[in-house]
């Protein structure tokens, strides 16, 4: 595998886990079936729950299994939109809240509520930092008769951590829910739903290790009623479908091992980071680092690189066996600059060089030795070959 520092983007899967998972696969029965066979599913399901709800701080009842964080964020977006519309009319006016600094999964259900169902979305600007301007936010909902707020709970690119416990108050004040997306925050920070105060969190296995196509909406039982965005029988609140048992076994088989990973070595994971911080600008000192320096993720490392196009420099260590993300989406084959490095008011080029290290508790030190040796080399060859404005 090389050097992989992309675990932002998804996790390995430890060998503990696939041993949990492929057992499991070998079961057979329908967990809503009454039959033993299917009640034994059903009995593995409701383990699941109850392993998952005491590391994240939630009750049991409170977890929606699904097929991972993109559809745990759109079932919480466009449920409350469709559940104010059937509460108080089809023409309802609805606003959602948040920033352009959102993951994609947000960002583009937003749109589609934006298009489709006439949602208004007020967009509350973040800092240099990556991080919700909380003044603004106070302001916007008190002044919109606002349906939701979203956010993040940690920047999936720059890694700043959100002030969301400041973000739940000042909407709770208003009488606005809140729905985090704690998909990059899952098994790197402390992580209790119910203190949070909120309505819904979304989470996915993958990113800890878990399988793909995996996730949940932990949905509080005093949040307002949210429309299901999947029909077809009633499993499981706001959602159905035939609950995958061994995914959500192996789900909260994932999410315990990160836990204790996370109790004994985030230390050693944050000062793997900061050693490959200290390699990279010691050896390229005009790297600017993005993203707050005091609250962020411990693992991840978000940087531009001047005169540099993240997507050559991503190539270029992939050629060298490092994987690494740009955090860019990609049209048609056309480089895009980082939507959250524009949204923290840099400019395009500034944008485009973009490269994001995500370490994991697997990363050695002999690791990290080997980017540091391969990266100014790297940056060398992806200055020659330009930035793609021709810059």
């Amino acid at each position: 595998m090389g050097v992989y520092l992309d675990y932002q983007a998804t996790s390995p899967m430890p060998e503990s886990v696939l041993e949990v998972y492929v057992s499991a696969l070998a079961g057979v029965g329908n967990p809503s079936s009454i039959h033993q066979a299917g009640q034994r599913q059903r009995a593995l399901v409701e383990e699941a729950r109850e392993r998952i709800a005491r590391v994240v701080g939630c009750e049991p009842i409170e977890i929606v299994f699904t097929s991972g964080g993109t559809e745990a964020i759109n079932t919480a977006l466009k449920g409350a939109v469709w559940a104010a519309q059937r509460l108080r009319g089809r023409d309802t006016p609805t606003t959602l809240v948040s920033t352009r600094a959102e993951h994609h999964a947000t960002l583009d259900a937003l749109e589609w509520l934006d298009e489709h169902e006439g949602t208004e979305i007020a967009w509350v600007p973040v800092d240099s930092e990556g991080v919700m301007d909380l003044d603004s936010l106070e302001v916007i909902v008190h002044d919109h008769p606002a349906t939701l707020v979203t956010t993040l709970l940690a920047n999936n690119e720059v890694g700043s951590l959100q002030p969301v416990a400041e973000i739940a108050r000042i909407s709770a004040e208003a009488g606005v829910p809140v729905h985090v997306d704690a998909v990059a925050a899952l098994g790197y920070v402390p992580l209790s739903f119910s203190d949070l105060q909120v309505a819904a969190m979304s989470i996915s296995a993958h990113k800890v290790g878990g399988p793909v196509g995996v996730g949940a909406l932990v949905l509080s039982r005093h949040a307002p009623e949210f429309t299901a965005l999947v029909h077809g029988g009633d499993q499981q609140r706001v959602r159905a479908g035939t609950l995958d048992a061994p995914g959500a076994l192996a789900f909260a088989e994932a999410v315990e091992l990160r836990e204790r990973l996370r109790l004994d070595s985030v230390s050693v994971l944050q000062q793997r980071r900061d050693d490959l911080l200290g390699h990279l600008t010691s050896a390229v000192p005009d790297i600017v680092v993005r993203g707050s320096l005091d609250a962020r993720l411990p693992g991840n490392l978000h940087i531009t690189v001047p005169g540099c196009e993240g997507d050559v420099l991503l190539y270029l260590l992939d050629q060298e066996g490092i994987q690494v993300s740009t955090g860019s989406a990609c049209q048609a084959g056309i480089p895009e600059p980082s939507h959250v490095v524009l949204a923290m008011g840099l400019d395009e080029a500034t944008a485009r060089g973009a490269l994001r290290f995500s370490v994991g508790y697997h990363t050695s030190a002999d690791d990290i030795a080997t980017v540091a040796s391969i990266f100014p080399q790297v940056v060398e060859r992806a200055r020659g070959a330009g930035m793609a404005a021709g810059h």
